[in-house]
């Protein structure tokens, strides 16, 4: 696959400096869907804005998202007209809008989407991820039908995770993009 068909799908607040997702981008040329506001996210122009991106893509895309990037695979999913498009899905860390402390912080964000995807989807989970419980991303691969892999005690797996590259990830990625 071409590296502009990966996309990298941030959650809120974007992926800073020592994210595995700016590594990748960095190193593979992997595309970060733009999105208006990091700050002050909006699940209606997140989803919109991945629409757009999706539809002008001149192939099939591979999603590589991380915490509210997968509520907002989720969600979109649900409602697309190109999932035909999407080969697969890495889902990292998902961010539990759902929980009171969280929706009030990235409000208009629940409910999760809990429908089947799709596509192939993989969800990474960690053991002590501080916004979502480890039983509550194994509910939402559940619910998405993707494969669960536990990644450990990792945190939000993200830049303080220190992953560097995170290449046990990449291998994910990598697994998805060569699906037949």
């Amino acid at each position: 696959m071409n590296p502009s068909q990966i996309l990298l799908l941030p959650g809120w607040q974007n992926s800073g400096p020592g994210h595995w997702q700016t590594e990748w981008e960095r190193l593979h040329g992997y595309q970060r869907v733009q999105q208006h506001d990091w700050m002050r996210p909006l699940r209606g122009d997140w989803s919109a804005r991945l629409e757009e991106v999706v539809a002008d893509a001149p192939g099939e895309v591979v999603l590589a998202a991380h915490s509210l990037g997968c509520i907002l695979t989720a969600w979109w999913a649900a409602h697309t007209r190109y999932a035909h498009k999407v080969r697969g899905a890495l889902l990292v860390a998902p961010g539990d809008v759902e929980r009171p402390d969280l929706a009030a912080q990235i409000p208009g964000w629940a409910p999760i989407a809990r429908q089947v995807l799709p596509f192939p989807a993989v969800l990474v989970g960690s053991q002590d991820d501080p916004y979502c419980s480890f039983e509550r991303a194994q509910t939402l691969a559940g619910a998405w039908g993707a494969r669960f892999v536990d990644c450990g005690p990792r945190g939000h797996i993200n830049a303080d995770s220190d992953l560097g590259e995170w290449p046990e990830g990449h291998a994910l990625l990598r697994a998805l993009m060569n699906k037949d």
